[in-house]
């Protein structure tokens, strides 16, 4: 069920850690597995990989068990084939990914914590699948249906990526697979506070950079945000009417200049999706983990350890 994956020649960011692929419901998904204690699923966002955690992992590895992958599509996780209805890459089969992993590994119930991407994964996994899922954090996202609701003029500039994405294939792919890296670049770039590259090392953008040079994972990222636009809002609007919300303890974390922050916090907006909901602002922009580790540590751990 379990195999090494063979070595390649990206930089090790996770020094003593089992690397592993896992096959999970006809989708292979590479991960890192490292620490001790009871088990923390930690999922990344676009357009990175697992690597963003490498700062914050020592630490954590102190009180956990983690479990690093990369999400489907991402990475050096398999490719799910695109689809007209984009349902391969839903949150919702992200999320039954995610816990089929789990159950894989051994774990019944763990703790997750997520950022952008797999920030929407996880709390569609603590949605779906609440008996599996002991403590939630997410990191500088609102919840899908929240920002296509408040998609006015000013956020549009703010989030543009998320209409570009999810335009029909093969027009976006084809467009960033022209110029890959300078597209990468620019994205992770101007979503920190300083507007440059320096919070993130050369041996992360090394790992981010050899996934974002293949298109077929380009177009995989396109179908993530197409399902964003589709499937995603569906599968959050049968929620929010029905009144459902999520159960476990739910931690919100944002940069203070990040992606999230809008008119209200995104502890305002995360109150009215979880039953139990606390948060804060962290100084930085999106990319909170590789901007400002121990302020988010500082943040993450008392929550995550209860």
């Amino acid at each position: 069920m379990t195999k090494p994956l063979p070595g390649h020649e990206l930089p090790e960011l996770f020094p003593g850690f089992d690397t592993r692929q896992i096959a999970c419901g006809g989708t292979d998904i590479h991960l890192r597995l490292g620490g001790e204690g009871p088990p923390l699923l930690l999922l990344h966002g676009y357009p990175q990989t697992g690597a963003m955690w490498h700062k914050v992992a020592p630490e954590l590895a102190r009180h956990f068990t983690l479990i690093i992958p990369d999400l489907p599509g991402y990475g050096q996780s398999g490719i799910p084939p695109l689809s007209a209805d984009h349902a391969a890459y839903s949150k919702r089969a992200m999320a039954q990914t995610m816990a089929t992993l789990m159950s894989e590994l051994g774990y019944s119930r763990f703790c997750l914590a997520g950022h952008d991407r797999g920030a929407r994964v996880s709390y569609r996994l603590a949605y779906d699948h609440p008996e599996q899922v002991e403590r939630l954090a997410v990191l500088d996202i609102l919840p899908t249906h929240t920002y296509w609701a408040r998609m006015d003029r000013a956020f549009a500039l703010k989030v543009y990526h998320w209409a570009f994405l999810a335009q029909p294939a093969p027009f976006p792919e084809k467009l960033i697979a022209a110029s890959a890296a300078n597209f990468l670049d620019h994205t992770l770039a101007s979503w920190t506070a300083a507007k440059s590259l320096n919070c993130f090392s050369k041996e992360a953008l090394a790992h981010y950079h050899a996934f974002f040079a293949q298109e077929e994972r380009i177009a995989a990222t396109c179908e993530d945000y197409r399902a964003g636009a589709t499937c995603d809002v569906e599968h959050d609007a049968a929620d929010v009417e029905a009144g459902n919300k999520i159960r476990c303890p739910t931690l919100a974390l944002w940069g203070e200049t990040g992606i999230a922050q809008a008119s209200e916090t995104p502890l305002d907006v995360w109150s009215r999706w979880a039953k139990d909901a606390s948060g804060a602002g962290i100084d930085g922009g999106h990319f909170i983990a590789e901007e400002n580790p121990q302020g988010l540590l500082s943040k993450m751990l008392p929550f995550l350890l209860g």
